[in-house]
């Protein structure tokens, strides 16, 4: 029997929205959002398994007659994928499960987070506004957004108590949990550490001593080091060598700025719709003015210190955050503490549970196509055993997807993906049947049909696609 004492623990609902994200979690990644996203993610992790498990040198499948080696983001999500797959057989919902998991740990240190700075009365609703925001169709995607997410803030949760406990006992372990998984959030997704610039508030607290704000500091700067020398080394070393350009590192903040500009209806529409919908801004509006007219110092300068931090994300990444849902991600966590916090300010508390079942009820209604496939897509499912049944499966393939990798993750083959205009020029398929191209996979239901290809033998055709041979 569920009584009043398990609904108000937060670990009951960070289950229960587990559970409810366990449906069609072993669906193929083909829902109508970030489908291309995430077979990229699992092109890695199959090609550890089998071509080479050599984390530094993560490779995907539309590099054409390359290696597909590649700077990207650190493959740790891929790289758990592949060890799962090493033991159990490959299966790609391996990635959906994982990033479930650490997602719902994550919301649970969110949570003591919260409680310990502010109250149990500040923690419960920003938990759950968190859950049910953008953050609950990302956390079981084969993406890294919420997973590096999860693991900075159970860095932050380690890091503050190793910064403030007056204990010896046990500390250590906080500034060990601190030390290994802050950069590996960070090396998981560059973004996520923008967060850690809340550590500013204890690096200028009085009351904890200099020798551990030196000791926290200097384990920083350690773990900092592998971040940089991925991103700023390694990965123009393997674009460079290999040849293949894939991993998008931002731009000037100026032009940053001039996109945002040209295109600040969309990016508004990440923070007052995407994040936490619109009954979940509201109350985020609603807090951060009570807040501003309270002079409540704490929620004031956590807001504009990780905004005006946050802000670098959005300018570095410009266009690009404003047509892409899940760069707002790293900001959400901010913006569920403020409407947690401006729920907990409402007198009446019958009100402020009903705005939390609005805000939650509007969340996930508007997330639910993330459990349902693209019907137009299921034939991609049947691509590899097609291709099977006349090539093998390192014969190259092109693929009239234009820049979507999608169908060559399901074709479980590698080669070049481009458009149907391309595809018909004939001196572009010679320079590439010089490079090793064997095949041409027309997906007519999908992407439509290149004419001009009858020069070519046609060795499949049904009512999806047609498959020619050089």
């Amino acid at each position: 029997m569920i009584t009043r004492k398990t609904l108000k623990d937060i670990r009951f609902w960070i289950f229960v929205l587990f559970i409810i994200r366990l449906i069609g979690i072993t669906n193929p990644p083909l829902e109508v959002g970030h489908n291309w996203r995430q077979t990229t993610v699992i092109m890695v992790a199959r090609n550890f398994l089998e071509v080479d498990n050599n984390i530094f040198y993560p490779r995907i499948d539309i590099a054409g007659e390359k290696s597909g080696i590649t700077g990207m983001e650190f493959p740790l999500l891929n790289y758990l994928i592949y060890i799962i797959a090493k033991i159990f057989g490959y299966q790609h919902w391996y990635g959906r499960l994982i990033n479930l998991i650490i997602s719902s740990i994550g919301l649970f240190y969110f949570y003591k987070l919260i409680r310990k700075y502010f109250s149990e009365q500040v923690a419960f609703p920003s938990t759950i506004v968190l859950a049910v925001s953008i953050w609950f169709q990302f956390s079981r995607k084969i993406m890294p957004d919420t997973f590096s997410m999860s693991l900075i803030t159970a860095s932050i949760f380690f890091g503050s108590n190793y910064l403030e406990n007056t204990l010896s006992k046990n500390n250590s372990l906080n500034l060990i949990c601190y030390g290994v998984l802050m950069p590996l959030g960070v090396l998981s997704k560059l973004p996520s550490g923008f967060l850690l610039v809340i550590f500013v508030f204890f690096l200028f607290d009085r009351s904890i001593p200099i020798k551990r704000k030196v000791i926290f500091s200097t384990v920083s700067l350690i773990g900092v080091l592998p971040v940089i020398v991925w991103y700023y080394y390694w990965v123009p070393y393997l674009v460079d060598k290999y040849g293949f350009w894939h991993f998008f590192m931002g731009k000037g903040i100026s032009q940053g700025f001039n996109e945002i500009l040209l295109n600040i209806n969309e990016t508004l529409s990440k923070f007052y719709d995407t994040a936490l919908k619109f009954i979940g801004f509201g109350v985020f509006l609603f807090g951060l003015g009570y807040s501003f007219i309270k002079s409540d110092s704490k929620i004031l300068y956590l807001f504009i210190l990780t905004f005006i931090s946050f802000s670098i994300i959005i300018l570095k990444a410009g266009f690009t955050f404003s047509h892409h849902n899940y760069y707002i991600i790293p900001f959400v966590p901010v913006m569920a503490l403020v409407a947690g916090y401006g729920l907990s300010k409402i007198k009446y508390s019958k009100l402020a549970i009903i705005l939390l079942i609005a805000i939650s009820v509007e969340g996930i209604a508007n997330q639910q196509h993330d459990f349902r496939i693209k019907e137009k897509d299921m034939h991609l499912l049947n691509l590899e055993k097609d291709l099977d049944s006349m090539s093998f499966r390192n014969d190259l393939i092109i693929i009239n997807s234009g820049s979507y990798p999608t169908p060559m993750y399901f074709a479980h083959r590698k080669g070049w993906v481009n458009t149907n205009d391309k595809i018909r020029d004939e001196e572009y398929i010679m320079s590439l049947k010089g490079k090793g191209l064997k095949y041409i996979v027309i997906l007519k239901r999908s992407f439509g049909t290149a004419t001009s290809l009858n020069r070519y033998r046609k060795v499949l055709e049904n009512e999806d696609y047609s498959i020619y041979e050089l």
